[in-house]
């Protein structure tokens, strides 16, 4: 078997994603490789329930924010909402049908936030 030049690890049980330049988790990332999430500066707030076992999640999607703030934003999310959640892969998801205080949350933050999907 020929073992690919870009390669390698991607996934880690220990410490999540794996950079796969320096191979490094992604928090220690030395070459910094890891793009900011694409997002056009409005926030598309929209529920879901596909893949969770008819169970309601709201999710953020679209804001271009470095992680360490995306994980500050979901926090203040959660705790506006009085639930749990998780920021995953540029996207916050807060458990619950919380769209119309999140919108609120956000605007309050000054980000522009609209209502995706039905």
């Amino acid at each position: 078997m020929k073992r690919s030049a870009t390669g390698g690890l991607v996934y880690s049980t220990e410490s999540g994603r794996m950079c796969p330049v320096c191979r490094q988790a992604l928090v220690q990332c030395q070459c910094k490789t890891a793009a900011v999430p694409a997002g056009d500066g409005v926030a598309r707030v929209s529920r879901e329930t596909k893949g969770r076992g008819g169970k309601i999640v709201t999710v953020v999607r679209g804001l271009a924010l470095d992680p360490e703030a995306l994980g500050v934003l979901g926090k203040q999310l959660r705790t506006a909402c009085g639930s749990g959640g998780t920021v995953k892969d540029g996207v916050i998801e807060v458990q619950g049908d919380h769209c119309d205080r999140i919108i609120e949350t956000l605007t309050k933050n000054g980000h522009r936030a609209k209502r995706a999907g039905g």
